[in-house]
C-alpha cells in the first residue's frame, strides 16, 4: 500500500459520509481504477448499493457486491461486507470499522471519518495501525458532501 488518505468531514450524518464516499468512488471509476468498497455488514452494503445508483442525477458507476458469481474481472467497483475479490483492487474505500484485510495489496486506501464520536475514535485507531504498517496517512479536512 502506497497511501492511506483520511478524509475528515464536518458533521456526523452517515448519509453525508456515504454520499462523499460515492463521489470518491465515482472519481476513481472515471480514472479507470478498480475499486473495492468495504462495509461492516450486509445491511450497510445494501444501503450503499442503492445510494451509489442514485447519489447524483447524471452519474453512473457500474458496481456489484462481491460473491461467488461476481464478474469481478469486468466490474470496476465491487462492494463487500467481508469477502475479498481474487484480484486486488487499486483503491479500497473503507467504510468499515477496521483496517481492511486486503489493504496491503491495494495501492491506496481511503478512510472517511466524520464527527460521530465512535467513528472518529475508530478512525484514530486505524490511523495508528496504518502507521504501524509503515504507511504515513494523509489527512484531508473537508466539509460534508454537497
Amino acid at each position: 500500500m502506497e497511501r492511506a488518505d483520511f478524509y475528515v468531514l464536518a458533521g456526523s450524518n452517515s448519509r453525508d459520509r456515504w454520499k462523499f464516499a460515492c463521489q470518491q468512488v465515482e472519481q476513481a471509476f472515471l480514472a479507470d481504477e478498480r475499486v473495492l468498497v468495504l462495509f461492516d455488514n450486509a445491511d450497510e452494503l445494501a444501503t450503499f448499493d442503492d445510494l451509489l445508483w442514485t447519489f447524483a442525477d447524471r452519474s453512473f458507476v457500474p458496481h456489484e457486491p462481491v460473491s461467488a458469481e461476481s464478474d469481478w474481472e469486468e466490474t470496476p467497483v465491487l462492494l463487500s461486507a467481508g469477502a475479498l475479490p481474487p484480484s486486488p483492487p487499486q483503491l479500497i474505500v473503507n467504510l468499515s470499522g477496521n483496517v481492511p484485510a486486503g489493504a496491503a495489496s491495494a495501492a491506496r486506501v481511503i478512510e472517511i471519518i466524520d464527527d460521530d464520536a465512535s467513528r472518529r475514535q475508530a478512525g484514530r485507531e486505524r490511523f495508528r495501525q496504518y502507521r504501524a504498517l509503515g504507511v504515513e496517512p494523509v489527512t484531508h479536512k473537508t466539509g460534508a458532501a454537497d
